[in-house]
């Protein structure tokens, strides 16, 4: 505490009034009170001094600017006093970034970089020191202030004290100081990729891996030092860490010390030291209280540790010459990991990581398994997909008829194989996976045959690796259809001589076939015709019957006068859906009347009658238990209608969304979700003509009087606009939404890329459907209590992650745990990104039922709410 003269005069006032003898009690008292002090502030000046003069020699002053000048380095950038280190400008791309480079010619190592995401400046942009920090003004005048990620250089400390001073340490560390020299900033504070000698990784910071070697913006990795203690790498949007420092101990920062020791720090335990000679290991050397002598720094030696562009965390060594010479050595001493292939995410899915030889520096390459190919040929570290349709076990043919298998060798990836089989060589093992029809990949090692199904997981190859993949791919055909391993028949001698004989023979009988078939067809034609003429005869003589006694029709062609009156005017509407309005109507029978749903058809494709008619007679021929009926339609000029069967309980929406009764139970809801896999599988696999819905979602399953689930508005989706299909069937019932709120919704990520349109793309939507059914839920709610739960397919994946699937049913009794992770598995298969990975309907009945085994689902790729 220091007083000022107004302080002393005060005091000696006081004095003054006092009675003599405690006048002289409160001056030994002052005395004793001065002595301390003045011992206080010659404790402290040797230390002032040392920072003021230790600051003088590489003092910035208020003013001071920059410019990007690549011939004259005094301008571009501020040294430190050793020469070593430069803060300022450096070039990038076809512009310039700010940042500090350790100048070890002739390759200078970028270490820190501000504002590392924004783009390069252009040379006319400054650099200026100001009270308020550093700013960047930019060609057009623009000022921005330096930045680091979401900090600036104007931090709580600067907010109370304007910056007066600033200088480039020869530890690499930029810092700015305010009137009393202290340090309001520093650079150390706010590493990118890159810590040095002294410098510290505190919990809740991470070191993110640079884009390339000469794009300094951030890349694909990142180290963290996390706050539960553990030091971890990876991936950036990742579920997993691809490497960790294992302790048996909570750390608290992770430091590069000036004798080159990586450390972490778990006081009051000690330190933990990085084995140089052990990727990714500890050594056993611990120094109690935390206590370690760094020795003098001569300045011929910098260490740091940097996170590479491929995710490799490595330590540096910078050795400078004893003779003041520019050239120095630059060597790589420890890292966590022995080559980029090591860090399992470097690759996606289907995969595999190679190590080449391009223009004498390795670099890294993702290639695609056999049989496989780029999900996006201009990023291959997104993975691959089979490049034709896998069956499975549905095939007619004989799997050596379809298939081959290529072989590569030294490869590996990390999946758990669905069956391992001793077996002594390796033509074997590729034998019993040609013939195995679940079998698309296995691996051959040490005598033993693993196989596995896609997808193949973080594969990689290199010499060192014994084990060899071979891989089921689908054999091109000949002109004539035939594979091309078909056995050629041998000739004989007889056939050859005969060979004239023969030829004609067979074109008479060609001929002579060719005009019975011609005779049979025209017969049939005549039949066909005549049965259509009767047939349609029929059809008007009886339009005018009530519908009960047209049920020996396949549909009833309606007047639009006849369900006007029907529906009274069109008076009470019961629904409203992608493809227009529902309303409720009566039709008079001959013995009853008859309840009905009457749908107006809206934003048609504007087609001629003759092919409407082709299309509802495709849905009306579809007749299952879990699809609602058609029954008839009306066609006058622009106005389309349709007449289904009248559900009477409403949609599946309103009894798992709106609704608690005893119909929602978990019995029930376990049934719902069987009644509308079997719909589905109907659609897709069993009528004459395969339906895909495109539309599926729980406002269109309708449950009838006996709460019979029914698919309704299968079919409709080939007489609405592609636009309208897009902009109309998102996350809302019934309302348009943007592309966005259609990923976030029930459509599949194909429809958004314009990629082809296949049964999988219902699969994603009965996903999603059968996880709200299991957790009577909407997909998306906002009203919920952490933001993990907001998306429910992530909120999910979380729960089956951490074994706490009872949260998803916290309100429901008597839940069968095994028949709900049953469910759940089913529900995340059926919600992956990749439609490769998504089960067939039939399967998907299996897995459900409980008659095939479910493997443990990836975690699917989490759509934005932004």
């Amino acid at each position: 505490m220091f007083f000022n003269n107004r302080d002393f005069s005060v005091l000696i006032d006081q004095s003054s009034y006092r009675t003599p003898s405690s006048l002289m009690a409160s001056s030994s008292v002052l005395v004793i009170f001065l002595l301390s002090t003045v011992l206080i502030i010659i404790s402290i000046m040797p230390n002032v001094k040392a920072q003021r003069n230790h600051s003088k020699s590489n003092l910035i002053s208020l003013g001071s600017s920059l410019s990007p000048n690549v011939d004259n380095l005094s301008i571009s950038s501020w040294l430190s006093s050793s020469g070593r280190f430069a803060f300022g400008f450096y070039p990038q791309g076809n512009g310039f970034a700010v940042g500090i480079r350790l100048l070890n010619p002739p390759n200078n190592t970028v270490v820190w970089t501000a504002n590392r995401d924004d783009p390069p400046v252009s040379p006319n942009s400054t650099l200026k020191l100001t009270r308020d920090g550093l700013l960047l003004r930019s060609e057009g005048g623009q000022e921005i202030r330096i930045t680091n990620g979401s900090s600036s250089l104007e931090t709580s400390a600067i907010s109370n004290a304007s910056t007066e001073a600033a200088a480039m340490r020869d530890s690499g560390n930029f810092v700015l100081y305010n009137e009393t020299f202290f340090v309001i900033w520093e650079s150390f504070d706010f590493p990118t990729d890159t810590i040095l000698g002294g410098q510290d990784l505190e919990a809740d910071m991470a070191l993110v891996s640079s884009a390339s070697a000469t794009d300094h913006s951030s890349g694909r990795f990142s180290l963290e030092m996390q706050a539960d203690g553990n030091l971890v790498a990876y991936r950036l949007n990742g579920h997993f860490a691809y490497w960790a420092a294992i302790t048996d101990t909570r750390s608290y920062q992770l430091s590069l010390n000036l004798s080159g020791f990586l450390v972490l720090n778990n006081q009051p335990s000690g330190l933990f030291f990085f084995d140089k000679n052990q990727p990714s290991g500890l050594s056993t050397r611990v120094l109690a209280n935390g206590s370690y002598h760094h020795p003098q720094d001569n300045q011929t030696t910098i260490y740091r540790a940097t996170l590479d562009v491929y995710g490799i965390f490595r330590l540096y060594l910078h050795n400078f010459l004893m003779s003041g010479s520019s050239e120095g050595a630059v060597m790589a001493i420890w890292s966590a990991l022995q080559g980029p292939c090591d860090v399992k995410s470097i690759c996606g899915f289907n995969s595999y990581c190679e190590v080449v030889m391009q223009n004498k520096a390795a670099e890294v390459e993702c290639k695609c398994y056999p049989g496989f190919v780029y999900n996006n040929a201009s990023q291959k570290s997104l993975g691959c997909y089979h490049n034709f349709t896998v069956d499975g076990c549905t095939g007619n043919e004989k799997p050596r008829l379809r298939y081959k298998v290529e072989a590569l060798d030294n490869t590996s990836w990390i999946n758990h194989p669905y069956s391992v089989i001793p077996i002594q060589n390796k033509e074997d093992c590729s034998d019993s996976c040609l013939e195995d029809c679940n079998c698309w990949a296995v691996l051959y090692t040490d005598a033993n045959c693993s196989k596995y199904k896609p997808p193949l997981l973080y594969g990689k190859t290199n010499s060192s690796i014994s084990s060899k993949g071979f891989f089921k791919v689908l054999l091109p055909r000949n002109m004539d259809g035939k594979p091309n391993n078909f056995p050629e028949l041998p000739k004989s001698l007889t056939v050859i001589e005969s060979k004239n004989n023969s030829l004609i023979l067979i074109i008479a009988i060609t001929l002579g076939s060719i005009a019975f078939l011609c005779f049979v067809l025209a017969i049939s034609s005549f039949t066909i015709y005549k049965h259509r003429v009767h047939r349609y005869e029929k059809l008007l003589k009886h339009s005018s019957l009530a519908l009960a006694d047209q049920e020996y029709f396949t549909l009833q062609s309606f007047s639009y006068a006849v369900l006007e009156r029907a529906t009274d005017g069109f008076k009470e509407e019961i629904g409203r859906g992608t493809f227009g309005a529902v309303y409720k109507g009566t039709l008079s029978g001959a013995s009853s009347n008859k309840t009905v749903a009457v749908k107006r058809l809206e934003k048609v494709v504007d087609e001629g009658v003759r092919e409407f008619i082709a299309e509802i007679t495709t849905i009306g021929r579809t007749h299952h238990r879990n699809l609602v009926q058609l029954l008839g339609f009306c066609i006058e000029g622009s106005r389309k209608l349709l007449v289904y069967e009248y559900m009477s309980n409403g949609s599946l929406a309103d009894l798992i969304f709106k609704a608690k009764s005893v119909h929602s139970s978990w019995k029930e809801r376990v049934r719902l979700v069987f009644d509308v896999a079997k719909g589905v599988l109907y659609l897709h696999d069993e009528c004459s003509v395969h339906i895909i819905h495109s539309n599926l979602k729980p406002q269109n399953v309708l449950l009838d009087h006996t709460w019979t689930a029914k698919i309704s508005d299968f079919g409709l989706a080939r007489l609405v606009p592609n636009e309208t299909k897009i902009n109309s069937t998102g996350g809302g019932e019934g309302g348009a939404g943007t592309v966005e709120q259609v990923r976030r919704g029930y459509l599949a990520p194909e429809w958004q890329k314009n990629a082809f349109i296949s049964v999988k793309a219902d699969i994603y939507s009965f996903g999603i459907v059968l996880l709200e059914i299991v957790c009577c839920r909407r997909n998306i709610e906002v009203n919920v209590s952490t933001p993990d739960e907001i998306i429910l397919s992530s909120w999910v994946s979380k729960c089956f992650a951490a074994g706490e699937l009872d949260k998803l049913v916290e309100e429901d009794e008597n839940v069968d745990l095994k028949t709900l992770e049953r469910m759940v598995k089913v529900g995340l298969w059926c919600v992956q990104d990749d439609p490769a990975l998504r089960p067939f309907m039939k399967n998907v009945i299996l897995m459900l039922e409980g008659t095939m085994d479910i493997p443990v689902p990836p975690c699917p790729e989490l759509p934005s709410l932004v």
